[in-house]
Protein backbone atom coordinates (compact mmCIF):
# COMPACT_ATOMS: atom_id res chain seq x y z
CA UNK A 1 0.00 0.00 0.00
CA UNK A 2 1.55 3.47 -0.85
CA UNK A 3 2.52 5.81 2.00
CA UNK A 4 0.42 8.80 1.91
CA UNK A 5 2.22 12.31 1.98
CA UNK A 6 0.73 15.96 2.57
CA UNK A 7 3.14 18.41 0.26
CA UNK A 8 3.24 21.56 1.54
CA UNK A 9 2.72 23.53 -1.59
CA UNK A 10 3.72 27.49 -1.81
CA UNK A 11 3.51 27.87 -5.34
CA UNK A 12 6.89 27.78 -5.84
CA UNK A 13 9.23 25.85 -7.76
CA UNK A 14 11.22 24.20 -4.64
CA UNK A 15 7.95 22.70 -3.34
CA UNK A 16 6.76 21.83 -6.86
CA UNK A 17 9.72 19.72 -7.28
CA UNK A 18 9.41 18.62 -3.86
CA UNK A 19 5.74 16.96 -4.82
CA UNK A 20 7.00 16.22 -7.96
CA UNK A 21 9.67 14.02 -6.77
CA UNK A 22 7.35 12.07 -3.88
CA UNK A 23 5.56 11.00 -6.99
CA UNK A 24 7.59 9.72 -8.48
CA UNK A 25 9.09 8.02 -5.34
CA UNK A 26 5.62 6.37 -5.73
CA UNK A 27 4.04 8.21 -2.90
CA UNK A 28 0.29 9.05 -2.70
CA UNK A 29 1.08 12.79 -3.06
CA UNK A 30 -1.36 15.49 -1.88
CA UNK A 31 -0.97 19.00 -2.50
CA UNK A 32 -2.03 21.76 0.37
CA UNK A 33 -1.23 25.16 0.49
CA UNK A 34 -2.14 27.19 3.76
CA UNK A 35 -4.12 29.95 3.83
CA UNK A 36 -2.31 32.52 6.41
CA UNK A 37 -3.77 36.03 4.70
CA UNK A 38 -5.86 38.18 6.95
CA UNK A 39 -7.34 40.47 4.17
CA UNK A 40 -10.59 38.98 2.41
CA UNK A 41 -10.36 41.61 0.13
CA UNK A 42 -8.88 40.47 -3.56
CA UNK A 43 -6.47 43.26 -3.31
CA UNK A 44 -5.41 42.53 0.19
CA UNK A 45 -4.52 39.11 -0.49
CA UNK A 46 -2.72 39.46 -3.58
CA UNK A 47 -0.27 42.07 -1.46
CA UNK A 48 0.31 39.44 0.96
CA UNK A 49 2.16 37.53 -1.70
CA UNK A 50 5.10 35.96 -0.10
CA UNK A 51 4.42 32.35 0.23
CA UNK A 52 0.96 32.26 0.69
CA UNK A 53 -0.56 34.56 -0.92
CA UNK A 54 -3.16 34.14 -3.72
CA UNK A 55 -0.82 33.74 -6.32
CA UNK A 56 0.68 30.92 -4.85
CA UNK A 57 -2.77 29.38 -4.56
CA UNK A 58 -3.05 29.94 -8.50
CA UNK A 59 0.58 28.43 -9.16
CA UNK A 60 0.20 25.53 -6.72
CA UNK A 61 -3.11 24.49 -7.96
CA UNK A 62 -1.77 24.60 -11.95
CA UNK A 63 1.58 22.59 -10.58
CA UNK A 64 -1.55 19.99 -8.57
CA UNK A 65 -3.46 19.94 -12.06
CA UNK A 66 -0.38 19.41 -14.29
CA UNK A 67 0.90 16.30 -11.50
CA UNK A 68 -2.49 14.96 -11.55
CA UNK A 69 -2.62 15.04 -7.59
CA UNK A 70 -5.32 16.15 -5.03
CA UNK A 71 -5.04 20.11 -4.19
CA UNK A 72 -6.92 21.77 -1.29
CA UNK A 73 -6.69 24.88 0.35
CA UNK A 74 -6.42 24.89 4.84
CA UNK A 75 -7.17 27.21 6.66
CA UNK A 76 -4.77 28.42 9.32
CA UNK A 77 -5.50 32.19 9.03
CA UNK A 78 -6.00 31.84 12.81
CA UNK A 79 -2.80 29.93 13.82
CA UNK A 80 -0.50 32.12 11.98
CA UNK A 81 -1.82 35.53 13.31
CA UNK A 82 -1.42 34.08 17.30
CA UNK A 83 1.69 32.08 16.68
CA UNK A 84 3.56 34.42 14.07
CA UNK A 85 2.21 37.72 13.65
CA UNK A 86 1.02 38.24 16.96
CA UNK A 87 4.65 36.80 18.43
CA UNK A 88 6.34 39.25 16.10
CA UNK A 89 4.48 42.13 16.88
CA UNK A 90 4.97 41.54 20.79
CA UNK A 91 8.98 40.43 20.64
CA UNK A 92 9.39 44.03 18.65
CA UNK A 93 7.61 45.93 21.51
CA UNK A 94 9.98 44.22 24.05
CA UNK A 95 13.09 45.09 21.97
CA UNK A 96 13.50 41.87 20.43
CA UNK A 97 14.21 41.35 16.90
CA UNK A 98 12.66 38.07 16.41
CA UNK A 99 12.47 35.40 13.31
CA UNK A 100 9.04 35.00 12.51
CA UNK A 101 10.13 32.26 9.63
CA UNK A 102 10.85 29.67 12.71
CA UNK A 103 8.06 30.36 14.61
CA UNK A 104 5.60 29.65 11.47
CA UNK A 105 7.79 26.47 10.90
CA UNK A 106 7.21 25.37 14.40
CA UNK A 107 4.03 25.98 15.17
CA UNK A 108 2.01 26.55 11.70
CA UNK A 109 3.22 24.71 8.94
CA UNK A 110 4.25 21.44 11.53
CA UNK A 111 2.69 21.79 14.50
CA UNK A 112 -0.70 22.56 12.72
CA UNK A 113 -0.43 21.35 9.12
CA UNK A 114 0.58 18.36 10.27
CA UNK A 115 -2.40 17.36 12.67
CA UNK A 116 -4.41 17.94 10.33
CA UNK A 117 -1.98 15.45 7.49
CA UNK A 118 -2.33 13.15 10.27
CA UNK A 119 -6.34 13.12 11.12
CA UNK A 120 -7.12 12.44 7.16
CA UNK A 121 -5.07 9.47 7.38
CA UNK A 122 -1.18 10.76 5.63
CA UNK A 123 1.98 9.35 6.78
CA UNK A 124 4.26 12.13 6.43
CA UNK A 125 3.96 15.93 5.26
CA UNK A 126 7.01 17.17 2.93
CA UNK A 127 8.08 20.50 2.24
CA UNK A 128 10.60 21.82 -0.47
CA UNK A 129 12.95 23.17 2.40
CA UNK A 130 16.65 22.81 1.57
CA UNK A 131 17.74 20.33 4.01
CA UNK A 132 18.02 17.10 5.23
CA UNK A 133 16.54 14.20 8.00
CA UNK A 134 18.53 11.95 9.42
CA UNK A 135 18.54 9.07 12.48
CA UNK A 136 21.51 9.82 14.07
CA UNK A 137 23.83 6.89 15.99
CA UNK A 138 21.60 7.81 19.03
CA UNK A 139 18.31 6.69 17.44
CA UNK A 140 17.46 10.47 17.75
CA UNK A 141 16.16 12.57 14.69
CA UNK A 142 17.91 15.77 13.13
CA UNK A 143 17.92 18.50 10.36
CA UNK A 144 21.34 18.33 8.44
CA UNK A 145 23.24 20.67 5.71
CA UNK A 146 21.10 20.40 2.91
CA UNK A 147 23.72 20.18 -0.47
CA UNK A 148 22.64 23.42 -1.61
CA UNK A 149 25.07 25.03 0.71
CA UNK A 150 23.90 28.88 -0.03
CA UNK A 151 20.36 27.54 0.31
CA UNK A 152 20.54 25.46 3.80
CA UNK A 153 17.79 26.30 5.65
CA UNK A 154 18.69 23.89 8.61
CA UNK A 155 18.45 27.27 11.25
CA UNK A 156 14.86 27.75 11.14
CA UNK A 157 13.86 23.89 11.50
CA UNK A 158 15.57 23.73 14.90
CA UNK A 159 12.63 23.85 16.50
CA UNK A 160 10.83 20.72 15.51
CA UNK A 161 10.24 17.74 17.88
CA UNK A 162 10.96 14.20 17.30
CA UNK A 163 7.67 13.56 16.42
CA UNK A 164 7.49 16.03 13.37
CA UNK A 165 10.73 15.25 12.45
CA UNK A 166 9.84 10.93 12.18
CA UNK A 167 6.91 12.08 10.11
CA UNK A 168 8.56 14.44 7.81
CA UNK A 169 10.01 14.55 4.22
CA UNK A 170 12.55 16.79 2.97
CA UNK A 171 13.12 15.19 -0.83
CA UNK A 172 14.84 18.73 -2.23
CA UNK A 173 17.92 18.30 0.38
CA UNK A 174 19.87 16.61 -1.59
CA UNK A 175 20.02 19.21 -4.20
CA UNK A 176 21.41 22.05 -5.62
CA UNK A 177 19.13 24.97 -6.33
CA UNK A 178 20.01 24.89 -9.84
CA UNK A 179 19.31 21.24 -9.90
CA UNK A 180 15.77 21.99 -8.94
CA UNK A 181 15.29 24.72 -11.43
CA UNK A 182 16.94 22.51 -14.42
CA UNK A 183 14.44 19.09 -12.77
CA UNK A 184 11.26 21.64 -13.12
CA UNK A 185 11.95 22.77 -16.53
CA UNK A 186 12.76 19.30 -17.87
CA UNK A 187 9.20 17.83 -16.04
CA UNK A 188 7.75 20.86 -17.36
CA UNK A 189 6.45 22.03 -14.52
CA UNK A 190 4.65 25.26 -14.79
CA UNK A 191 7.01 27.26 -12.22
CA UNK A 192 9.89 26.41 -13.60
CA UNK A 193 11.27 29.80 -13.61
CA UNK A 194 9.06 31.57 -11.03
CA UNK A 195 11.78 34.32 -8.99
CA UNK A 196 12.13 33.16 -5.48
CA UNK A 197 10.43 35.29 -2.62
CA UNK A 198 12.39 36.77 -0.69
CA UNK A 199 10.54 38.90 2.25
CA UNK A 200 8.86 38.07 4.89
CA UNK A 201 5.16 36.54 3.47
CA UNK A 202 3.19 39.48 6.00
CA UNK A 203 5.18 42.33 5.67
CA UNK A 204 6.13 42.50 1.64
CA UNK A 205 6.80 46.36 1.64
CA UNK A 206 9.95 45.40 4.86
CA UNK A 207 8.70 47.78 6.98
CA UNK A 208 8.45 46.25 9.58
CA UNK A 209 7.92 49.49 12.13
CA UNK A 210 4.84 50.78 10.01
CA UNK A 211 3.61 46.99 9.79
CA UNK A 212 3.91 47.12 14.17
CA UNK A 213 2.36 50.61 14.22
CA UNK A 214 -0.86 49.35 12.51
CA UNK A 215 -1.00 45.82 14.05
CA UNK A 216 0.04 47.12 18.03
CA UNK A 217 -1.05 51.17 17.07
CA UNK A 218 -1.32 52.62 20.85
CA UNK A 219 0.74 50.62 22.61
CA UNK A 220 3.72 51.59 19.92
CA UNK A 221 6.27 52.90 22.10
CA UNK A 222 6.84 56.47 20.71
CA UNK A 223 10.09 58.81 20.41
CA UNK A 224 13.12 58.16 22.84
CA UNK A 225 16.65 59.08 23.60
CA UNK A 226 19.64 57.17 22.02
CA UNK A 227 21.93 57.28 24.57
CA UNK A 228 25.81 56.36 24.82
CA UNK A 229 26.47 53.14 27.73
CA UNK A 230 27.27 55.71 30.14
CA UNK A 231 23.36 57.34 29.94
CA UNK A 232 24.58 60.41 27.88
CA UNK A 233 22.05 61.73 25.66
CA UNK A 234 23.00 61.89 21.75
CA UNK A 235 19.65 62.70 20.01
CA UNK A 236 15.90 61.35 19.36
CA UNK A 237 15.18 58.14 18.21
CA UNK A 238 12.18 57.38 16.05
CA UNK A 239 10.92 54.27 18.18
CA UNK A 240 12.62 50.74 19.76
CA UNK A 241 10.35 49.00 16.86
CA UNK A 242 12.41 50.85 14.29
CA UNK A 243 16.27 49.32 15.09
CA UNK A 244 17.95 46.18 15.73
CA UNK A 245 21.39 45.31 17.33
CA UNK A 246 24.48 45.90 15.28
CA UNK A 247 22.54 48.64 12.94
CA UNK A 248 24.43 51.23 11.03
CA UNK A 249 21.96 52.81 8.53
CA UNK A 250 19.11 55.04 9.22
CA UNK A 251 20.37 55.66 12.70
CA UNK A 252 20.91 59.81 11.41
CA UNK A 253 23.20 60.33 14.04
CA UNK A 254 25.54 63.37 12.99
CA UNK A 255 28.54 61.70 15.30
CA UNK A 256 31.60 62.00 12.37
CA UNK A 257 32.11 58.67 12.19
CA UNK A 258 30.32 55.09 11.79
CA UNK A 259 27.81 54.09 15.42
CA UNK A 260 25.94 51.22 15.32
CA UNK A 261 22.87 50.07 18.00
CA UNK A 262 24.42 47.73 21.12
CA UNK A 263 21.61 47.58 22.80
CA UNK A 264 17.61 48.12 23.02
CA UNK A 265 16.17 49.24 26.63
CA UNK A 266 12.35 48.45 26.26
CA UNK A 267 11.90 49.54 30.00
CA UNK A 268 13.03 52.69 29.64
CA UNK A 269 13.06 53.22 25.92
CA UNK A 270 16.19 54.10 25.19
CA UNK A 271 18.55 52.36 22.38
CA UNK A 272 22.27 52.35 22.93
CA UNK A 273 24.71 53.67 20.91
CA UNK A 274 28.43 52.67 20.76
CA UNK A 275 31.38 51.95 18.47
CA UNK A 276 31.90 48.65 16.08
CA UNK A 277 33.90 47.33 18.74
CA UNK A 278 30.74 47.50 20.64
CA UNK A 279 28.74 44.88 19.01
CA UNK A 280 31.10 41.81 19.71
CA UNK A 281 30.88 39.72 22.35
CA UNK A 282 31.87 35.96 23.44
CA UNK A 283 29.14 35.07 25.58
CA UNK A 284 25.33 34.43 25.11
CA UNK A 285 22.60 33.05 26.95
CA UNK A 286 19.82 31.55 25.53
CA UNK A 287 16.31 30.20 26.34
CA UNK A 288 13.50 28.47 25.29
CA UNK A 289 15.68 25.45 24.60
CA UNK A 290 14.80 22.87 21.68
CA UNK A 291 16.79 19.56 21.95
CA UNK A 292 17.02 17.83 18.79
CA UNK A 293 20.00 15.97 17.31
CA UNK A 294 20.90 15.51 21.47
CA UNK A 295 18.49 14.58 24.00
CA UNK A 296 19.54 17.11 26.81
CA UNK A 297 22.88 18.83 27.47
CA UNK A 298 24.67 16.94 30.49
CA UNK A 299 28.04 18.38 30.35
CA UNK A 300 30.07 21.41 28.51
CA UNK A 301 30.04 20.46 24.62
CA UNK A 302 31.97 22.51 21.99
CA UNK A 303 29.82 22.36 18.81
CA UNK A 304 29.21 24.87 15.80
CA UNK A 305 26.76 27.79 16.42
CA UNK A 306 24.86 30.03 14.53
CA UNK A 307 23.09 33.12 15.71
CA UNK A 308 21.22 34.62 12.68
CA UNK A 309 20.23 32.45 9.80
CA UNK A 310 22.82 34.49 7.35
CA UNK A 311 25.81 33.57 10.23
CA UNK A 312 28.40 31.16 8.81
CA UNK A 313 28.73 29.74 12.15
CA UNK A 314 31.30 29.97 15.18
CA UNK A 315 32.84 27.45 17.39
CA UNK A 316 31.25 27.90 20.98
CA UNK A 317 31.15 26.04 24.49
CA UNK A 318 27.80 25.36 25.37
CA UNK A 319 26.62 24.23 28.82
CA UNK A 320 23.69 24.18 31.07
CA UNK A 321 22.92 26.92 33.15
CA UNK A 322 19.59 26.11 34.09
CA UNK A 323 16.84 23.81 33.84
CA UNK A 324 15.99 25.90 30.66
CA UNK A 325 18.93 27.71 29.80
CA UNK A 326 22.13 27.56 28.30
CA UNK A 327 25.27 29.34 28.22
CA UNK A 328 27.26 29.84 25.57
CA UNK A 329 31.01 30.59 25.01
CA UNK A 330 32.56 31.80 21.89
CA UNK A 331 36.29 31.11 20.79
CA UNK A 332 36.24 34.44 18.96
CA UNK A 333 34.02 37.44 19.29
CA UNK A 334 31.29 37.11 17.28
CA UNK A 335 28.83 40.25 15.61
CA UNK A 336 25.74 41.28 16.89
CA UNK A 337 24.43 39.09 19.42
CA UNK A 338 20.63 39.76 19.38
CA UNK A 339 18.06 39.45 21.63
CA UNK A 340 15.18 37.34 20.06
CA UNK A 341 17.13 35.45 17.26
CA UNK A 342 17.43 32.04 17.28
CA UNK A 343 21.10 30.33 18.34
CA UNK A 344 21.54 27.05 16.74
CA UNK A 345 23.53 24.33 17.67
CA UNK A 346 25.77 22.27 14.98
CA UNK A 347 27.92 19.20 14.85
CA UNK A 348 28.90 16.96 11.36
CA UNK A 349 26.49 18.76 9.87
CA UNK A 350 23.63 18.35 11.49
CA UNK A 351 21.61 19.99 14.42
CA UNK A 352 21.90 19.44 18.20
CA UNK A 353 19.65 21.79 19.66
CA UNK A 354 19.32 25.71 19.68
CA UNK A 355 17.40 28.18 21.80
CA UNK A 356 16.12 31.99 21.76
CA UNK A 357 19.04 34.40 22.65
CA UNK A 358 18.03 36.43 25.96
CA UNK A 359 20.83 38.76 26.17
CA UNK A 360 25.01 38.73 25.43
CA UNK A 361 26.71 37.73 28.72
CA UNK A 362 29.97 40.19 28.35
CA UNK A 363 28.05 43.83 28.25
CA UNK A 364 29.50 46.19 30.00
Amino acid sequence: MKKKVVVGMSGGVDSSVAACLLKEQGYEVIGVTMQIWQEEGRNAVEEQGGCCGLSAVEDARRVAEYLQIPYYVMNFKKEFKEKVMDYFVEEYLQGRTPNPCIACNRYVKWESLLQRSLAIGADYIATGHYARIKKLPNGRYAVCHSAAARKDQTYALYGLTQHQLAHTLMPIGDYEKEEIREIAGRKGLPVAHKPDSQEICFVPDNDYAAFIDRQAKERVPGPGNFITSSGEILAEHKGITHYTIGQRKGLHLAMGHPVFVTQILPETNEVVIGESGDVFSTELLCGRINYMGMEDLKSPRKVMAKIRYGHRGALCTVEKTGEDEIKCTFEEPVRAVTPGQAVVFYEDGCVLGGGTIKRREDIS
